[in-house]
């Protein structure tokens, strides 16, 4: 590299430390779990992980995985439309269509890539997209990339705003293709979008609704198949994406659901799907067990939402400011960005990971510890962390 070109860098890697926004990597040794080994600190509740059910360190998805890996080898070595595709994809993409309740679904390495390969594929300089303001980043590139190659329109409606999406709406009706996109948890905020409201609209205007339900896979409804099943419109959804890293298993993946003419278009046309690597034989594997063991096991998301109803309460009865929400995702409000790192790296301290976050990543004035509850938590996990959240608080004078 040209020296000239690694002085910028430092010099810009040095104005994130001044910023407060410089990210230091935490190295686990262990499976992830409700404790984890970090850094030769011995035992620390993890706070900040996405393995929301637990999923990941359970015998069954971990023994499944080792079969997959016997049985199909260590990768893909191809494309899928090649020769990467292999029986447990489409075992897996069967089970996934059949949680979510759509006719079909199609995997991918990641999310990002379905989000990626979603929305330059499906529309073209007749269309629109209309989003949410506080979307994912990787549906923002989703549809800068589709505005870029496919010429595309977008708009952007107020956070969750019934009124202005309504009004994006009746906008955009000369558009050949009307598409509202959202996620479906929120994923700094810990809220949910109005499922059933953006569904309503949407058939008043000949709209075509997508949700990324990333985090709320696993998570919401009775029976953790996301978000539609919290509003009660399982299978009224046109279009799901998800994520595999998160509730199902947390190791790599993602996938779109929909109906088998989006899917098998996806797989003629989709640029990520036509020109990387099939999703790997052992995470496919350990997916499809996840959701197996999930479906077998409904009272895993029973304990998610118990436990995450008691960590929200206490911490408010604690005195601290958490987000209202129905979702394991309690971000703590803190305010100002030195608070909230100080207060993660006290926690750290005290045995409880939970990273703080500040500007530009939330407004000024939001900065805020955001804690993701697992099913794995035990009553002790919680209540040990709780009581570092109150030292801690009382030593920064915020409790």
């Amino acid at each position: 590299m040209k020296a000239s070109v690694n002085q910028r860098l430092q010099g810009e890697l040095d104005q994130f430390r001044r910023d407060g926004v410089y990210k230091v990597l935490n190295y686990l040794d262990s499976p992830q779990d409700a404790r984890v080994r970090m850094e030769g600190r011995g035992e620390i509740i993890i706070l900040s992980s996405n393995n929301y059910l637990g999923l990941s360190a359970v015998p069954e998805v971990i023994e499944a995985g080792k079969q997959a890996l016997d049985r199909y080898g260590a990768g893909t070595a191809s494309v899928r439309f090649i020769c990467g595709t292999f029986t447990i994809h489409r075992e897996l993409e069967a089970a996934l269509a059949g949680f979510v309740g759509t006719e079909a679904s199609l995997s991918y390495v990641s999310c990002w890539n379905a989000n990626e390969g979603l929305s330059a594929t499906l529309l073209g300089p007749d269309d629109i997209v209309i989003s949410d303001e506080l979307n994912h980043a990787s549906i923002i590139d989703s549809i800068r990339l589709a505005k870029s190659i496919s010429k595309c329109r977008s708009v952007v409606y107020k956070h969750s705003d019934m009124s202005d999406l309504q009004e994006k709406l009746q906008s955009a009706r000369d558009a050949r293709t009307r598409v509202v996109f959202t996620d479906g948890i929120f994923s700094m905020e810990g809220d949910v979008a109005k499922l059933a409201d953006i569904l309503e609209l949407a058939r008043k205007h000949d709209a075509i609704v997508t949700v990324d339900d990333s985090h709320a896979t696993g998570v919401l409804g009775a029976t953790g198949r996301g978000t539609a099943e919290h509003a009660g419109v399982t299978g009224e959804v046109d279009i799901i994406t998800s994520t595999l890293g998160k509730a199902l298993g947390g190791a790599a993946g993602g996938f779109t659901a929909s109906s088998e003419a989006l899917c098998d278009y996806l797989t003629q046309r989709s640029r990520p799907q036509l020109f990387s690597n099939a999703l790997p034989c052992t995470v496919a594997g350990s997916a499809l067990a996840a959701v197996r063991y999930l479906e077998q096991h409904p009272e895993r998301v029973t304990q998610l939402h118990e436990s995450a109803r008691y960590f929200r309460g206490r911490l408010t009865e604690l005195g601290f400011k958490p987000l209202e929400g129905d979702t394991p995702i309690v971000p703590v409000i803190l305010g100002e960005t030195a608070k909230a790192i100080q207060m993660s790296n006290m926690l750290l301290d005290e045995g409880v990971f939970v990273t703080g976050f500040g500007y530009p990543v939330v407004p000024k004035g939001q900065a805020r510890v955001r804690c993701q509850i697992s099913a794995a938590h035990t009553r002790d996990d919680l209540d040990e962390a709780l009581a570092a959240f109150q030292k801690a608080g009382k030593k920064l004078g915020l409790i």
